[in-house]
């Protein structure tokens, strides 16, 4: 039997069909990893990549090779692939944050040589404890080394992960007969160049048609949100099988699953902060067609495989071409028919903005990380950086994470804590590196722009966009066949009422219990690090989401522009009040002052205790002027902010009350007030803002 011949024998074990057969590329890619070439494989999703690399695993195992070292981007990938190379008898393994209990098994597994594939993220590497137990035992028996979503390797990808640079060290340091596979299907001539140049010479790419001949594209401009949601209640159940709603943030996931829930749609919100049992088991949903969509961020992207997948409808824009061929490229893999729905809103653009400022950190946040650690002689916590330094953990783990990857790196773990090294002293950020991604991102959003307006064959768009050698009309999509569109009318009652759920997408407000550090104020009556029950406020509410539609905007408008919050905002805080129905009923109303602005809150909750027909109480005192809130970055710096501000007077009257502000981040304002509140005698506080400010992105 030819080495053919055998590959295609597993290949119909793998697939479980006795006729099937090699896709054009696949044999091909395996063979010259069976001749110890390094291969980089540019395909669209769904066209096998993940065989290519079992087959030639299984047959190099066979030569008498050692295993495989599969780096996966995803934990969803890892899954799908282990359960895909089961079926044809790989034993294949992982190490990953979710397992550490098997991590022992399969150290022992892999020292007698009984583990086929092993499995890990690029994360992964980052850690001491696998790079010394694990990768240096495995270096010198290395058969293959896979690297999946390669287009991450690239600073010019459209998704890449500084953790991804340490593949390239390891590629370095490997004998030149391993053979050398990265595959990915989003990568335009730019990015395939980039991998090429860092994969090594003498590379052979493999690269196929991107077009997916199922799929019907279409492109639909709404800017209101209330306008999508309408459109998409009466679109939803009349497509085909069960399909994925995309959102760019985390919160518009979650309200637009709401919504289709009210609107009796079976949906579900999948994004990064669920647990990872949650997520498997909505994926697993899914893809049994028990739900009918899945409303995700792009946690739910690289590795999720469902064939029969019938519509992708975007809910925003993304950011870039690629972006968006990667996931509207998961419907229609195998059936006839299936939609690829792109609708465009007025938040789009400001998204893309903000993921475009935060790829990086900037300069200030590496020099003050810098200079603290070198200050230090034994170094440094993230929660100790916290207190040296006014930035949230967020942003002290991006630019941690930016530089270890760095050569030489700047800093060095040690233990629990960081250290500067010699390389400090004199360490830049890239700044032409950086200015020339952010120019290409603001460029990719400009094409975005251009394909939701373009009037040719969208599918013919997208393959020039991604350098598809063979780029044609599709024949299929709204512009190519206009019969074959989907309406792009709603229902004008549709509309209203999910205006108005907009208005009431009230965001709860969970108090808090602990102070940061213990008895760390030292011009406030307040001690330990627990806040005792008595002092903490209750659960509150915020009317909206700063800047959303709804009242997000109109509240906005209030601070910034009237310098007036409006009658319609106490008219809808009252109906909030109503539904919200806190027990044991609210007695009076007080609220947070401010010296910057010092009418503007108080004006509000005076009009609002009108209308409630309570009395309004303004008791607590602004004593000492300090920084505006929001611009303390982390949960030590902003309650050392509020340290000594507040002062409660005699005023201050007994039974439960309603503490209001204009808005809300941290809530650290509103548990230092209800605190001082209770300490003087009040009852159960009750915080209410007018808009959250704390937009989830993923």
């Amino acid at each position: 039997m030819t080495p053919k011949d055998k590959a295609l024998a597993y290949l119909r074990q793998a697939m479980n069909h006795p006729k099937a057969t090699f896709r054009d590329g696949q044999w091909e890619s395996i063979d010259q990893l069976l001749k110890r070439k390094r291969v980089l494989v540019v395909q669209r999703t769904g066209w096998g990549k993940s065989l290519v690399y079992f087959l030639a695993a299984k047959m190099l195992r066979e030569q008498g090779a050692g295993p495989t070292l599969l780096i996966s981007p995803l934990k969803a990938l890892m899954r799908n692939q282990i359960e895909a190379a089961q079926r044809i008898g790989i034993v294949a393994k992982t190490i990953n944050s979710d397992n550490s209990d098997e991590w022992i098994p399969v150290r022992a597994d892999l020292a007698k040589n009984r583990v086929d594939v092993l499995l890990i993220s690029p994360e992964r590497l980052a850690n001491d404890d696998f790079r010394q137990n694990v990768l240096s035992q495995l270096a010198g028996n290395i058969g293959m080394l896979v690297v999946d979503e390669a287009h991450c390797i690239s600073d010019w990808g459209h998704d890449f992960r500084p953790d991804y640079r340490r593949i390239v060290r390891v590629l370095q340091a490997l004998p030149k007969n391993i053979p050398v596979l990265a595959t990915t299907a989003t990568a335009n001539n730019r990015v395939v160049e980039d991998v090429e140049a860092q994969l090594g010479q003498d590379i052979v790419v493999h690269r196929g048609t991107l077009v997916r001949e199922s799929l019907k594209l279409q492109n639909i401009s709404m800017a209101s949100p209330a306008a999508r949601l309408a459109w998409m209640a009466k679109t939803i159940p009349t497509l085909p099988g069960s399909g994925i709603v995309y959102a760019l943030t985390q919160r518009d996931a979650e309200r637009a699953a709401e919504w289709l829930q009210i609107n009796k749609i079976d949906a579900k919100a999948y994004h990064a902060d669920l647990k990872q049992e949650v997520k498997i088991d909505l994926e697993q949903q899914l893809l049994d067609n028990t739900v009918k969509v899945l409303v995700a961020t792009v946690a739910l992207g690289m590795g999720f495989d469902k064939p029969d997948l019938g519509f992708v409808v975007h809910f925003q824009r993304p950011a870039s071409v690629v972006h968006y061929y990667q996931q509207v490229g998961r419907a229609g893999r195998a059936v006839n028919e299936a939609y690829g729905i792109l609708l465009c809103g007025e938040e789009d653009d400001q998204i893309a903005e903000f993921f475009i400022k935060s790829a990086f950190p900037p300069q200030a946040h590496i020099s003050a990380i810098l200079g603290a650690l070198a200050k230090s002689r034994s170094g440094l916590s993230v929660p100790e950086i916290q207190r040296e330094l006014n930035l949230r953990k967020g942003q002290i783990d991006k630019t941690i994470k930016f530089l270890t990857v760095e050569s030489p790196s700047p800093i060095v773990k040690i233990d629990t804590k960081w250290a500067a090294t010699a390389a400090a002293s004199n360490y830049q950020i890239n700044h032409d590196l950086i200015d020339t991604i952010t120019s290409i991102r603001k460029d990719e959003q400009k094409q975005m722009q251009a394909y939701m307006t373009h009037k040719g064959c969208l599918m013919a768009f997208l393959q020039r966009a991604l350098d598809d050698p063979s780029p044609s009309d599709c024949g299929k999509c709204k512009n190519c066949d206009a019969s074959l569109l989907l309406e792009e009318s709603y229902h004008d009652d549709l509309a209203n009422r999910a205006a108005l759920f907009l208005k009431r997408s009230y965001q709860p407000l969970e108090p808090r219990k602990q102070w940061p550090i213990k008895d760390m104020f030292q011009n406030s009556p307040l001690t330990g690090r627990n806040i005792e029950r008595e002092l903490q406020a209750c659960e509150g509410r915020a009317l909206s989401l700063w800047r959303d539609a709804g009242w997000g905007q109109l509240v906005a408008n209030g601070k910034y522009q009237t310098n007036r919050f409006s009658d319609e905002l106490v008219k809808a805080c009252v109906e909030l009040l109503a539904d919200w129905s806190p027990e044991p009923v609210i007695k009076w109303v007080t609220c947070v002052p401010s010296l910057g602005n010092p009418d503007l809150v108080p004006d509000f909750a005076s009009r609002l205790a009108d209308a409630l027909k309570l009395p309004f109480v303004p008791c607590i005192t602004k004593v000492r002027n300090n920084r505006p809130q929001k611009e303390m970055e982390n949960s030590f710096q902003q309650v050392k902010n509020l340290d000594g501000v507040f002062k409660v007077t005699g005023m201050c009257m007994r039974g439960p009350c309603l503490l209001v502000d204009d808005v809300v981040d941290s809530r650290w304002t509103f548990t230092v007030a209800a605190a001082l509140l209770r300490r003087a005698g009040c009852g159960e506080v009750y915080p209410l803002a007018l808009a959250l400010n704390s937009p989830k992105m993923d």
